[in-house]
Formats: C-alpha cells, structure tokens, sequence
C-alpha cells in the first residue's frame, strides 16, 4: 500500500513539473536596459515540448528590428535558459559576424526574471571601438506574460 501512495505522489509531482514548464509557452514582453540607459522593447515567443524551449526573440537593435531564432532552450521547473545569436547584414559587427545571448531566469507565475549575459565572438576584442574591451556586464530585467 505504501508503495502505490509513493508511486502516486512521484506522479503527481512529475505531472506538476511538466505542467509549470508547458505553461511557459506564448508570448511575452520585457523592457531590456541597454546601453547609456535607454531600454528596448523585446518579445519573446516560446514554444515547450518535454522541457525543450524554442521560439523567437523579436527586438529593435539600432532603429532596425530583428528576430532571432532560440537555441540552446531548456525548460526544468522553475529555471528557464536559452541562448540567441544577433547576426549582422553585410558582416558588420564584431570579428565572427554575431554576438550571442546567453538568458538565464527563474520563473514566477505571470513574470519571468532573466539574466542576459553576451558572449564574446571566438577571437573577438571589445566592443564599441573604445576602452576596457570585453563584454558588457549581465543585464536583468523582468519579462510579463502578454494578455
């Protein structure tokens, strides 16, 4: 009898978890914090399967709108991650063509809270042609659910 009521509960906890990370899917919206302080208006459209995250993050980079595709997604509970590349027309940009996006956040009902960290090129230098060189710090920011 004990055994049932464990493998009933292990189900139902199974079932929860699977519930919480299908229940990321949709759209949502966040105000990323950009350079000088100026913030930028992301959407993110997620898909989940089984614990895999993809979709699209659609931003506005330089007056010029962008959609990039997700890799790298994991669904697990609460935790959430996924990376994106921001690829430049023509190869402008740093050494190696794009920078990537590595997100990372915890999810809270209706709010996702992220941590978005760049990840240098292979070979790259700085950014912005002017001193101290390497990425910039992690960004945090808040993204809500889109009604």
């Amino acid at each position: 009898m004990k055994r049932f009521l464990y493998l009933t509960m292990l189900l139902v906890l199974v079932s929860a978890v699977a519930a919480l990370a299908a229940d990321v899917g949709g759209k949502w919206v966040a105000q990323i914090p950009g350079r000088q302080g100026n913030t930028s208006e992301t959407t993110f459209n997620f898909k989940v399967d089984a614990g895999k995250l993809t979709g699209t993050v659609s931003s506005n980079f330089g007056g010029q709108a962008m959609d990039m595709e997700i890799s790298e997604g994991k669904v697990s509970g609460e935790d959430i991650s996924f990376a994106t590349v921001m690829s430049f027309p023509g190869g402008g940009g740093p050494p190696g063509g794009g920078m990537k996006f590595v997100y990372k956040g915890k999810i809270a009902g209706d709010e996702i809270k992220f941590t978005r960290e760049m990840q240098m090129p292979e070979g790259g230098g700085g950014f912005g042609g002017g001193g101290g060189g390497g990425a910039p710090k992690p960004s945090e920011f808040v993204a809500k659910r889109a009604k």
